[in-house]
């Protein structure tokens, strides 16, 4: 079967590992089942993995992708949830210290098929086409646990999202607006700050500009170089939350004063639950609000998009149709 997939790491060139091709279509073990895939998104997890992050040698080759959606061995339409605990795990899957996401111990999604636990599929609706359901189980998944899960955010809460134009941002943005939020954003780049306002976003701002008011949250992707910027920008108890670091991981100033005066929250957010990812999609059949999609490829095309999306040319998310 076709896969895109790691043969090496290049750190420096993580696209000089990616290899289109042929490899034996997977095996489910008792209690798994096959998903012949229609149509899977990119993220930056893949990039990582390209460049060795997460992944020994002695895996590869491995099938990337986290992201999929297509037909059970039932003849279902469903989404894939990404993470796979460990044998025995009850509760939050994110909670627990031997997970893994596909692509890390198992092969992934860029490939006419997947193999998954049982578990980890769920129903995918009429309304939601393969390309717009594949892109929800990471970014969106992401997106959707920040901002109701750890932040609580309510209708008519306020919040910024940094740095407009990513997968989780442009979630983060469409799923706050949708739910009755204020929402602000930021980005370097002028045409992604228009096109943050297309989706739904009251006011758009360059990195490290004062907001109108003070917000309820944060939703912080970037890191080290907006990182002082949220601390600064919330109301007295408001709260931070952190998915990554894209720009890294040490800021000039960490704000200890600020936070521990005005009584911050910071909390961290990793991927989702299989719960959440039914109720993201629930959300989105009732409030009609799709995911933004940066441009669609067919599978053998998967090195155009991951050309795009290390270099910053996106703006939403990336899908491969098999």
């Amino acid at each position: 079967m076709l896969t895109a997939y790691v043969e090496s790491f290049d750190a420096d060139n993580p696209l000089a590992g990616l290899r289109l091709g042929d490899r034996p279509a997977p095996q489910p073990p008792v209690g798994w089942t096959t998903v012949d895939v229609k149509a899977a998104a990119l993220n930056h997890h893949d990039v990582w993995s390209l460049r060795g992050v997460g992944l020994r040698a002695d895996q590869l080759p491995m099938t990337l992708g986290c992201d999929g959606a297509g037909i059970d061995e039932e003849g279902n339409e469903v989404v894939v949830h990404a993470v796979v605990s460990s044998q025995g795990w009850t509760g939050d899957e994110t909670l627990d210290p031997k997970r893994s996401l596909l692509s890390e111990l198992h092969q992934g999604t860029l490939a006419e098929k997947v193999v998954v636990p049982r578990s980890n599929v769920i129903p995918k609706p009429a309304s939601l086409s393969f390309e717009e359901a594949a892109c929800l189980p990471t970014a969106w998944l992401t997106a959707y646990r920040m901002l109701f899960t750890q932040a609580a955010l309510k209708p008519g809460d306020s919040v910024l999202v940094q740095g407009a134009g990513g997968g989780v941002a442009t979630a983060l943005i469409t799923l706050a607006r949708s739910a009755g939020m204020r929402v602000y954003a930021t980005s370097r780049s002028s045409a992604k700050r228009e096109r943050a306002l297309e989706l739904g976003a009251h006011a758009v701002l360059e990195p490290g500009a004062r907001l109108p008011s003070r917000v309820d949250a944060v939703m912080e992707t970037v890191g080290a170089v907006t990182w002082s910027h949220s601390v600064k920008s919330l109301r007295p108890g408001g709260t931070v939350v952190i998915c990554g670091a894209t720009s890294g991981s040490q800021p000039d100033n960490a704000e200890l004063t600020r936070i521990f005066f005005l009584q911050l929250r910071v909390l961290g957010s990793t991927m989702g639950t299989r719960g959440e990812l039914e109720s993201l999609v629930k959300m989105l059949e009732v409030t009609g609000a799709r995911p933004l999609i940066d441009r669609v490829l067919p599978l053998d095309q998967a090195r155009d998009g991951f050309t795009a999306m290390i270099a910053g040319d996106v703006f939403g998310k990336i899908v491969l149709t098999v």
